[in-house]
């Protein structure tokens, strides 16, 4: 995947990502979409499926920090 920077990317959670929950989120990326396990980024509560994130951090090959992508 490094021919497709993860960060900065927006996804949709499908499985509950939480603080100490293996969620899930699908990402548009390299011309289709992918699921990637996701966990909360630092200081990110519990995050429900459907909500709209923004992938903070990748760990090669199928994980993913996330953020709320609309958090005020």
């Amino acid at each position: 995947m490094d021919d497709a920077p993860m960060v900065g990317l927006m996804g949709r959670v499908t499985g509950t990502v939480g603080p100490g929950l293996v969620g899930e989120v699908i990402v548009r990326v390299r011309g289709g979409a992918e699921h990637f396990l996701a966990h909360p980024a630092p200081g990110t509560g519990r995050i429900e499926p459907g909500t709209v994130v923004m992938v903070v951090e990748y760990l090669p090959p199928r994980t993913v920090y996330v953020t709320g992508a609309y958090d005020g």
